[in-house]
């Protein structure tokens, strides 16, 4: 009865890790980015990036939104040492900067990209 017990809480646990969130349409980007913070603060990364692709999707033309859930995604993929994906994903956080555009995005995130580009330079500098 133990194994039976104990197989079955180790699938709820695998599949819940897996699954997709329902995420509200309701939801206003303050609120999305507020459950994606809170996500993180938990470790559960996919559902971060579930919450920060919604506000992506949902918000097309607001830059200020799209870098902010750029960038966070781009930091999950740091966090969990999955450093190739996320130095693409900063180098393309920071073309946004190379544009006539740039006066208009928020200063920090570009800053901050190149702070962990530079991390990640110097980790796989020093597993060489």
């Amino acid at each position: 009865m133990n194994r039976l017990y104990f197989s079955l809480v180790l699938v709820l646990l695998f599949s819940a890790c897996a699954s997709t969130v329902n995420i509200s349409e309701d939801l206003s980007p303050a609120e999305l980015i507020q459950r994606a913070h809170e996500a993180m603060d938990r470790n559960r990364y996919n559902m971060a990036i579930q919450y920060y692709q919604a506000l992506q999707d949902r918000n097309p033309s607001n830059i200020d939104l799209i870098i902010t859930a750029k960038y966070h995604i781009a930091f999950i993929h740091y966090k969990q040492k999955k450093y190739e994906q996320a130095k693409e994903e900063f180098n393309g956080i920071l073309a946004y900067y190379n544009t006539p555009d740039e006066e208009l995005l928020p200063k920090h995130f570009k800053r901050l990209a190149q702070i962990v580009l530079k991390n990640i330079d110097e980790k796989e500098k020093r597993k060489k």
